[in-house]
């Protein structure tokens, strides 16, 4: 199953980031191994980040998402996409 982490750095002793639209990268997990780090480029612009970080973690087919916090917009969009999602705060590694 693969796991995508907001993350405010790009590898696992990164923070998990405050905002899940916004994050600046997130990191791919597929049973347990980093199979990717995508720097979100919506983590900089206007509205309608949440939706969008959730059609691309869709596309590439992960099932849950963590971060810190999820917006409402966003928690509606992976509602609707079927994917997961989950609040944690730590390191990427420690919620892993």
């Amino acid at each position: 199953m693969k796991v995508a982490i907001a993350s405010l750095g790009k590898d696992t002793n990164s923070e998990v980031s405050p905002q899940a639209g916004r994050a600046p990268y997130y990191l791919i997990f597929e049973d347990g191994e980093l199979v990717e780090v995508w720097k979100n480029v919506f983590s900089i612009g206007g509205g309608g980040v949440g939706p969008a970080v959730a059609k691309i973690m869709a596309d590439k087919k992960v099932k849950k998402i963590i971060s810190s916090n999820f917006g409402e917009k966003m928690k509606d969009a992976l509602n609707a996409k079927e994917i997961d999602f989950e609040e944690k705060t730590g390191t990427v590694e420690k919620v892993l």
